[in-house]
């Protein structure tokens, strides 16, 4: 995305009120799509996408299998999950941007969009950090010091995390999560 030009966001959810509800929040400075169902919204998957925000849980496809097949396609676009579903450690291994739990305020989605959007244009390891960083920041939020302490995938996502804080330069990086 070239800077100043107006992104491309689409909204995908199974609640079309919700979907609905995000895609007028967003559309004053996106231009917007929605899609009520994974199928769709794999249609909608075009190069001149640049943000998904995607429900993990839907009838039909999941948020989990619209992401790995935007993955497999090779998409560069960010994609965000906006779900009520608390993140177990399967997250560890999915390749989105960031997680959001519903309900999310106009505000935080307006930041974490404009967020996701400054990381398309930054170097690989510093947009996997982000990603890597908003796990772990997920995970921290929902479980708890005794069931993340000696978690395989928990040690396997912070040892990342470190490689990622050397291999990088973290000034100017808004996502970052003590180790």
């Amino acid at each position: 995305m070239v800077p100043g030009e107006s992104a491309t966001v689409l909204v995908v959810d199974d609640d079309e009120a919700v979907a609905d509800v995000y895609a007028s929040q967003l559309s004053g400075t996106h231009e917007v799509l929605t899609a009520y169902d994974g199928e769709t919204a794999l249609e909608k998957v075009t190069p001149d996408v640049d943000v998904v925000l995607l429900d993990r849980r839907m009838h039909g496809l999941s948020g989990r299998e619209v992401l790995e097949a935007i993955r497999d396609r090779e998409s560069t676009c960010g994609v965000v999950m906006v779900t009520a579903v608390d993140p177990g450690f399967d997250i560890v291994d999915m390749g989105f941007d960031d997680y959001l739990l519903k309900p999310v305020e106009r505000t935080r989605l307006e930041e974490t969009v404009a967020e996701t959007l400054a990381s398309l244009g930054e170097r690989g390891a510093v947009r996997e950090y982000r990603s890597v960083a908003s796990k772990v920041a997920a995970l921290r939020v929902e479980k708890n010091a005794a069931e993340l302490e000696g978690n395989d995938e928990y040690e396997r996502l912070l040892d990342r995390l470190r490689e990622l804080e050397s291999e990088v330069d973290l000034e100017g990086v808004e996502t970052q999560v003590d180790i």
